[in-house]
């Protein structure tokens, strides 16, 4: 089915990403993925090219288009190319609506340049050794000190953890408030105390690098208060329906281009002296696939347009991210199978999308987190 969802100028967006991918992201791929990181050159090229700050206003050097449709692009180019380590969609769609709809006109002019033009890398450190989806187990306090915020705590598995020169880091800074004692605080390089741990070694997207945060008595100065005091939950949960439809856009992405990928391989290898493509079993897993795949980008070409409008709910999105992500783990498993042992090997794609793909079902909600969500809405 033709999608109808995109206009002439996504087509040319997409074709300006395509051209990204080639000259500055896949050439470099292999050497990222040895050495656990991408380099800041290829952050420095995107914003060049336009990919940085999509929805910042203009005057401070973004693009000043709210479309989600322009994000929806980047990350299908993306995950077609297999580039999960140059998390662009995490500082665009993640955290660039936090500091254009919380920062103050201060915060704006001193970050959101550096964040369009690639040389300011941002985090969000949420997650705790001690807690995940669980906002009211977050340990990691910050002691109101009259100029200053006083910060101790540690969080894990931050994306662009070593890279990140600003960490907008979720702290408890009222402890009787529960989940509504938290608080934004961004922290930047070179503040004393705040210390980076070990470059996570994961299963996949091997150059994304993720890391553990330490905060040893960091003096976050009072300006660096990111939106409302002990105003976090709220936050947070203004923000995350787009974070759940980034991923959401990149399961279904993966699981087309699994499946396309898979399709032509079957084609081309024979077994018992014909094409894989003949055996009926090949055929009613390749239709059951494809016929998921179809009916899955329907509803989420349909999200993407809501969103794009400010019209999606929680709860749809939460139905597109664990649908999805829980699709692309279902096709990246199928496909490996079909591959057979060439399946295994990391130099086909099909193995390098099996391991990159996991962490999708887990990061920005969990499935189980996502249905309970879900349940709510219709139960109570």
């Amino acid at each position: 089915m033709k999608r109808q969802i995109f206009t002439a100028e996504h087509d040319a967006f997409r074709d300006t990403a395509r051209t990204f991918l080639a000259k500055e992201v896949v050439p470099h791929y292999e050497q990222w993925e040895k050495d656990g990181i991408v380099s800041r050159e290829a952050w420095r090229a995107a914003g060049k090219q336009g990919l940085l700050g999509l929805a910042v206003p203009e005057e401070y050097g973004g693009g000043g288009d709210t479309d989600f449709r322009y994000s929806a692009v980047l990350a299908e180019e993306f995950t077609r190319a297999g580039a999960a380590g140059l998390a662009l969609g995490l500082h665009n769609d993640i955290i660039g609506p936090y500091l254009t709809g919380l920062a103050t006109e201060e915060q704006k002019r001193r970050w959101l340049p550096g964040f369009c033009d690639g040389s300011l890398i941002t985090a969000i450190a949420m997650t705790e050794p001690g807690a995940g989806s669980d906002l009211q187990g977050i340990a990691t306090h910050a002691e109101d000190q009259g100029d200053h915020w006083l910060l101790n705590g540690s969080k894990t598995f931050i994306s662009n953890g070593i890279l990140a020169d600003l960490v907008i880091v979720v702290a408890k800074t009222t402890p009787e408030g529960g989940a509504h004692g938290l608080s934004l605080l961004v922290v930047e390089r070179g503040m004393e105390g705040f210390e980076r741990g070990r470059n996570l070694d994961k299963i996949g997207q091997k150059s994304q690098d993720t890391a553990e945060l330490f905060f040893n008595d960091v003096r976050v100065p009072k300006e660096n208060l990111l939106g409302e005091l002990n105003g976090a939950f709220v936050h947070l949960m203004t923000n995350l329906a787009q974070e759940r439809m980034g991923i959401a856009v990149a399961g279904i992405a993966a699981a087309e281009y699994l499946l396309e990928i898979t399709t032509e391989y079957v084609k081309e290898r024979e077994a018992f002296g014909r094409p894989l493509s003949k055996l009926q079993h090949i055929r009613f897993e390749i239709a059951e696939m494809a016929t998921e795949c179809a009916v899955t980008r329907t509803f989420l070409d349909r999200c993407i347009v809501d969103h794009s409008k400010g019209e999606l709910d929680a709860v749809h999105a939460s139905m597109a991210k664990w649908w999805a992500t829980e699709l692309q783990k279902r096709v990246a498993d199928r496909c490996l199978q079909l591959h057979g042992g060439y399946g295994y090997m990391t130099e086909y794609r099909v193995a390098r999308a099996f391991t990159d793909g996991r962490i999708q079902t887990i990061y920005g909600g969990t499935t189980e987190i996502m249905k309970e969500i879900i349940g709510r809405s219709l139960l109570g």
